[in-house]
């Protein structure tokens, strides 16, 4: 049998061949039954699809190696987080509070370095939106399936009548690109500057240190506020900018191949519902993975590895 942890979408031809060579090992071995005067030619003949067989896997595990290699080479070393509030007003921003501080704390208990870019709050405290940067090559990989609008009902602590609302906020992991990755003209860019708001001292209130840059052909606009120069904030914009159109780059390319796809797996939108979070039945539920688990308080405390984990887990 061609070994199983070998067995991959770029090893199909090679396990294909195992299995060829494999029925020709059985046919000689019926004529070593049949005919005994055959028997060393079969024997010999054997030998050689053996050693054709161990080629075989030797390839194979090479493929395999390459294909990790590879994938650890494109690993993007930083991501850039996005929450939005959706439908559902005040709750809805301090819903995407809540997705913030469950993203924070998982990162902390990963050792991976989070860091608020830019947000724009409610009159509650809540976000209306909210961007952070992620450092470490693990982060993409963990996070993505996180990407997609997310869903919570419970009773607001505004609500006197005991109302069940429901809130949405979405989700949006982009990876960060080098320099070279991705190149922008100088021409497609406008870039205004202001002073930074909120906390920071005097730099931040007389400097004009905030960034926006708006990309012309797309629309696709950035504000960054993180850091103390306006120079380091106008590289993290750029940067969070290229990530921005490399996503809606792969988003075009995807609706090409939608209408392939909608009859086999569906369309996977970004806009779908992925998760709801049931507050009064203590229950989180994956819509894609049909799967609940209990405790959210637990979970918003940044306890996610166990949904992430069955992401990890499923085929490549």
């Amino acid at each position: 049998m061609f070994p199983k942890e070998l067995e991959n979408t770029k090893t199909i031809y090679l396990q294909s061949e195992y299995s060829r060579i494999e029925k020709e090992e059985d046919e000689l071995k019926k004529i070593i039954a049949k005919e005994p005067e055959m028997k060393k030619i079969a024997e010999e003949e054997i030998e050689s699809l053996e050693k054709q067989k161990q080629g075989l896997i030797e390839q194979a595990k090479e493929i395999i190696e390459q294909t990790k290699t590879s994938a650890k080479e494109n690993e993007p070393k930083a991501i850039i987080l996005e929450i939005r509030a959706g439908a559902g007003g005040e709750e809805a921003a301090i819903f995407a509070l809540d997705l913030s501080e469950m993203y924070e704390k998982y990162a902390e208990k990963q050792g991976w370095k989070f860091k608020k870019i830019s947000d724009s709050k409610s009159a509650l405290g809540g976000y209306k939106e909210a961007v952070f940067e992620i450092i470490n090559p693990k982060a993409y990989k963990k996070l993505k399936c996180e990407i997609g609008v997310h869903r919570i009902q419970r009773v607001p602590a505004t609500e006197k009548q005991g109302r069940i609302h429901t809130s949405t906020a979405s989700v949006a992991i982009l990876p960060e690109l080098d320099e070279k990755e991705f190149e922008i003209k100088p021409e497609d860019l406008e870039i205004s500057f202001a002073r930074s708001g909120g906390a920071g001292g005097q730099n931040v209130n007389k400097v004009e240190t905030a960034v926006r840059i708006v990309h012309k052909p797309t629309g696709a606009m950035v504000h960054c506020t993180s850091e103390r120069s306006q120079l380091k904030n106008r590289e993290k914009a750029l940067n969070i900018l290229k990530a921005k159109l490399s996503d809606i780059k792969i988003r075009e390319e995807e609706k090409e191949l939608a209408m392939e796809r909608k009859e086999q797996i569906g369309t996977q939108d970004r806009s779908e519902k992925i998760r709801t979070y049931n507050v009064m039945q203590d229950r989180v539920t994956d819509h894609r993975l049909k799967k609940s688990w209990h405790n959210i308080e637990k979970i918003f405390a940044g306890e996610i590895e166990p949904i992430l984990e069955e992401f990890s887990n499923l085929p490549a």
